[in-house]
């Protein structure tokens, strides 16, 4: 019971987080984290993340019917788990609306890569979801497409959801994400970005290897510029994706 008790309050330590950081407005987002093979502890619909408790959490199990808690769970928990069934791996996700990352999914603007070298490490390509409405399993199966190849995913026109082994590393990768997006638009604003070299890209994957991150473009099989968004460009027509704000890297430099 200790256990669950940590987890409900390492739960709540990251819905302020997300919450003071401006990811979470008035009740936005949602966070989960696995208990068992068929339990899942679940935040509260309709509560602000920045206020929460240990006693406002929920229990659902992984069809989403709510075993446990006072509060009614949220209505997107369903996304949640279909990232849970298709990645054992992932015992925390979490969902909410980071401003500058969401922008590039308001807009259907491809992240550009080979700019940064933590996030060449940390992120990779970052796929940008097709928009579906919110809270049904249509919506939850979206991210199905993308979910073996990366940790965090952009849903177009909603926000963000981002995974990993525990709730501080899922929210983690939001919290790099949106400090990418955020550099990026501003970069723009001063004019177009310069990309890094094959070569320099190449040394940060190999990097991201020796690490223990995965990464598609460490894959025998990968074809394209690994500077370029070739891992996902076959999903882009359907989410209505294209590059506009971003030109593509050119040549070798």
């Amino acid at each position: 019971m200790s256990e669950v008790n940590e987890l409900k309050k390492a739960i709540c330590e990251i819905g302020d987080r997300i919450y003071k950081r401006g990811f979470a407005a008035a009740n936005d987002g949602n966070i989960t984290v696995r208990l068992s093979e068929n339990e899942v502890l679940c935040t509260p619909t309709m509560h602000c993340k920045g206020f929460l408790t240990p006693e406002d959490i929920c229990v659902v199990d992984m069809d989403g019917k709510q075993i446990g808690g006072t509060k009614k769970r949220s209505s997107e928990a369903l996304l949640h788990l279909e990232i849970m069934k298709a990645r054992p791996d992932v015992k925390s996700v979490v969902h909410c609306h980071p401003p500058h990352a969401t922008a590039f999914g308001v807009a259907r603007e491809p992240i550009p890569q080979a700019v940064l070298p933590e996030v060449e490490v940390f992120l990779g390509e970052v796929p940008i979801a097709p928009y579906e409405t919110p809270g049904g399993k249509k919506f939850a199966q979206t991210i199905l497409p993308f979910v073996k190849q990366t940790d965090v995913i952009i849903l177009a026109n909603h926000g963000t959801v981002s995974y990993g082994e525990s709730v501080e590393r899922a929210y983690w990768w939001t919290e790099v994400l949106d400090a990418y997006c955020r550099i990026l638009i501003l970069a723009r604003q001063l004019g177009p970005i310069h990309y890094l070299s094959r070569e320099k890209t190449q040394e940060l994957i190999e990097l991201k290897k020796q690490w223990g991150f995965t990464d598609p473009r460490l894959e025998p099989n990968f074809k394209g510029d690994i500077r370029d968004n070739a891992t996902f460009r076959h999903t882009w027509e359907v989410g209505g994706v294209a590059p506009r704000a971003f030109a593509p890297p050119s040549g070798d430099a």
